[in-house]
């Protein structure tokens, strides 16, 4: 059973070490075992006389020399009884697991030893909170072998298994690491679900602090895949808006043109509403989009209280938009274009309920060049929506977009004409005293 350290050690054994480790070394080069043996030996006088330094110095000296003779396996098992003993100190278990970390990245040594050893440590530090940071990471470790061997589902996993957002002894940089290979592992098992509750992990306060930008820039384009596939354009375009507004991308015209051409797409693929409306409107004004004179017109068409025709919109802008893959290109972005025709469609229906109160549904069909059905089915949508206002006499074949008033509203207006009308007399009278008494002091 492991422990804290005491304050202060029954015995110090720093002296006795420099002179016991030489000769375990010698004995070291011809007789392993019997090396291995001295050090257990000293390891467990140690232990009971509770001297941290001395303890860890042994417990390293294990290490080294079984990965010299490349005893992996004895080492594995030393490790698994030395984590068990009676009296082990905590910090003494920690070291030694980390000495053993140190050595999983050398060049020689091959594939399924490294694969032991990480799974002997991960037995070892399961449920001990002292080494949680040190289980997180060799489980990383596993996540790479498993992954580079194409096993995505193993290694998803293995590392979604862990909790690291409660790991108060992990540095934020580190978990947040860790939780964007969680998402990135769920995105490619196709489990979005999961990889949406991962990213609700990180606060995205965090990332207003500079140092962690390529980790927030890292973040946003994950987050941009989860919404892809939940076809939240919404969504998306304020993810691409928050790349947009990092320093290192408005430092970088290549990255900002593509993070704002993204952002100026995926607002005019959103539903009509008021947070899209003001968007849209602020990357109106903003500067750069001069630059990008394609985004530009596309932003003013929608910014424009003024009809579209789908067919000229469509070959305008469908050479340029096909190149860009994250939106538009790509038969996975094919269902894109008929979003695109459904959002022209409802901005059209929008700008003819401003500027009519009746029209014959001929004439709709004609100016939102859809067939009878289609139409009255933008209408149905729009209205359900509470975005415009319109009844359907299909008798009459005629579409009214008046909203009728209340009997409220209408005395409510009665009265204001009445004020109007009163305050309309008085200033008459006043005019005509004013000319009376003007006419009284020319005839004088």
């Amino acid at each position: 059973m492991s422990r804290d350290a005491p304050i202060k050690a029954e015995k110090d054994y720093t002296e006795i070490l420099k002179e016991e480790l030489p000769k375990i070394d010698r004995t070291a080069e011809n007789d392993y075992q019997t090396a291995l043996d001295q050090l257990l030996n000293l390891e467990k006088k140690i232990r009971q006389a509770s001297d941290l330094a001395s303890s860890k110095t042994v417990l390293a000296k294990i290490v080294d020399l079984s990965v010299t003779q490349g005893k992996w396996s004895e080492l594995n098992e030393q490790l698994t009884l030395l984590s068990k003993k009676h009296g082990q100190l905590k910090l003494s278990i920690q070291y030694m697991i980390q000495q053993v970390m140190k050595h999983l990245d050398e060049d020689e040594l091959d594939l399924d030893t490294k694969i032991k050893a990480i799974e002997t440590i991960r037995v070892v530090t399961e449920n001990k909170f002292f080494v949680e940071v040190e289980r997180a990471r060799v489980t990383r470790q596993l996540t790479h072998i498993r992954r580079n061997e194409g096993k995505t589902e193993e290694a998803c996993d293995i590392l979604c298994e862990l909790q690291v957002e409660t790991y108060g002894s992990m540095e934020m940089a580190e978990k947040i690491e860790f939780i964007l290979e969680q998402i990135e592992l769920s995105i490619l098992r196709g489990d979005f679900s999961q990889a949406t509750v991962f990213s609700r992990k990180i606060l995205k306060k965090t990332f207003k602090n500079p140092k962690y930008e390529p980790l927030k820039l890292q973040y946003y384009r994950l987050l941009i895949k989860i919404g892809l596939h939940k076809r939240d354009f919404l969504e998306i375009a304020q993810y691409f808006q928050e790349i947009y507004l990092t320093d290192s991308v408005k430092a970088d015209e290549s990255q900002w043109k593509a993070a704002l051409s993204n952002l100026v797409y995926f607002l005019i693929l959103s539903p009509y509403g008021n947070l899209q409306n003001d968007l849209i409107h602020k990357v109106k004004l903003d500067n750069n989009l001069k630059k990008l004179e394609v985004q530009e017109s596309l932003v003013k068409l929608f910014t424009t209280p003024e009809l579209m025709r789908w067919a000229i919109v469509k070959k305008t802008y469908e050479p340029v938009l096909n190149q860009e893959h994250v939106a538009f290109g790509g038969k996975e972005n094919a269902h894109h274009w008929q979003v695109f025709h459904n959002r022209v469609v409802e901005h059209n229906l929008r700008v003819i309920s401003r500027y009519y109160s009746r029209i014959t549904l001929p004439r709709l069909n004609e100016l939102l060049d859809l067939n009878e059905g289609e139409t009255e089915t933008f209408i149905s949508d729009l209205v359900n929506q509470g975005i415009i206002y319109a009844k359907v006499n299909r008798p009459a074949k005629v579409v009214n977009f008046e909203r009728p008033k209340h009997s409220s509203e209408l005395l409510n207006e009665w009265s204001e004409n009445v004020d109007q009308l009163l305050e309309h007399i008085e200033t008459i009278g006043h005019l005509i005293t004013k000319e009376e008494i003007m006419h009284g002091l020319k005839a004088k």
